[in-house]
């Protein structure tokens, strides 16, 4: 619980790179959803709206004004949004305005959650561009005012930001960025992970090329790339990243099942294991699988949490519905499945094919799929 007096300062927990608040019951509702929705996001409201399950979905909980809360926040955080009124958030933010180069991006939401409007640091804050996102996750109206946003290209530091998509390095986001808006020929390349990150209606600008390969970009020659994929490149590949960004969708499910007590050390070292084998990213994994008899396991759970995965558990019944390639009577006699970690991790990615079908290392048994978009 953040407690909010005069000349406290608040403790927050940073987790995201955007904080969402909101201080309404309709507005409480809809920072629920962007949430959900829009990963990196860090959501707050007051304690009055608690529903109980704030602490598993990683929102924090205040009480007193949250007035007293914006200069930590503004501080903190790279962007804030307000399911608070125009008027209010500008009488709110007025006292902690200091440079364009330095303060937050600023978004404030109406409750029905109808219209996003950049309000503060639109373009070097990059206030516009997360405008659009926020608005495409909530399928609501960007709102958008200065002049000069009219090029409508690829906002490089949040290409897929609303998917969970991360960087592997901002190393070259800010000369990228230049390249973009400069309107120099530009790489794309996309393995994995979802295809309509392109939400303005309009084709590509002609500087943006898509290839099919990084091997075919690199013979293209391009003044700078992004890349898409859940794989490790080979040191070939690398070449691309001279002047590129390498994006990591959320991509990769984990069946997992463990014997009961194995510790989250022991879990997480057989994933990173497999991902080595397998030459995959652990930043583009989504979410570990399991079935429901493990809905408790400590492991699995701070496994989970640490790295902020998905953890899905399922009935014994959803998992004997996958036909999978080894049934096991043993695993059947316990369970009443006929296996877990092959089973939960096609249902949750719906591949038909894994990567690992089942590997059984230690106390811990995995199975890998790939979400295919």
């Amino acid at each position: 619980m953040i407690v909010l007096h005069e000349g406290q300062k608040p403790v927050i927990q940073q987790n995201g790179d955007y904080a969402v608040v909101a201080i309404t019951k309709h507005g409480v509702e809809l920072a629920r959803k962007l949430g959900h929705s829009f990963q990196n996001a860090d959501v707050f409201y007051p304690n009055k709206f608690e529903k109980g399950d704030e602490q598993a979905h990683g929102i924090q909980l205040f009480t007193g004004n949250v007035r007293l809360a914006l200069p930590v926040l503004f501080k903190t955080y790279k962007g804030l949004i307000f399911i608070i009124s125009l008027g209010a958030v500008v009488r709110l933010i007025a006292p902690l305005l200091k440079d364009k180069k330095t303060d937050p991006a600023v978004l404030v939401i109406d409750e029905k959650g109808k219209n996003v409007i950049s309000v503060l640091s639109g373009h070097i804050g990059g206030a516009n561009e997360l405008t659009k996102e926020v608005a495409s996750a909530l399928n609501a109206r960007p709102i958008i005012t200065t002049a000069a946003d009219v090029q409508e290209t690829i906002a490089v530091d949040l290409l897929g930001k609303r998917f969970g998509w991360v960087w592997d390095s901002a190393e070259k986001l800010t000369p990228v960025s230049a390249a973009v808006v400069n309107e120099e020929k530009i790489a794309v390349v996309q393995e994995s992970g979802e295809k309509e990150w392109w939400n303005y209606g309009r084709p590509l600008p002609e500087n943006i090329h898509l290839y099919s390969s990084i091997a075919e970009a690199l013979i293209n020659k391009s003044n700078a790339a992004l890349v898409i994929t859940h794989r490790t490149l080979t040191k070939e590949e690398n070449a691309i990243l001279h002047r590129g960004v390498l994006y990591r969708p959320k991509v990769i499910v984990l069946g997992i099942g463990c014997n009961r007590g194995t510790s989250s050390e022991e879990i997480e070292a057989v994933i990173d294991e497999t991902l080595r084998e397998l030459q995959f990213s652990k930043k583009s994994v989504k979410a570990i699988c399991t079935i429901d008899l493990k809905k408790d396991e400590a492991g699995l759970l701070e496994a989970a949490a640490k790295n902020r995965w998905e953890f899905i558990c399922y009935t014994p019944d959803e998992l004997n519905s996958v036909k999978i390639e080894e049934p096991s009577e043993t695993v059947l006699k316990f369970t009443g499945a006929y296996g877990v970690s092959e089973p939960a991790a096609k249902l949750y990615s719906g591949a038909d094919k894994l990567e690992i079908v089942k590997k059984k290392s230690g106390n811990v048994t995995i199975s890998v799929a790939i979400i295919r978009h």
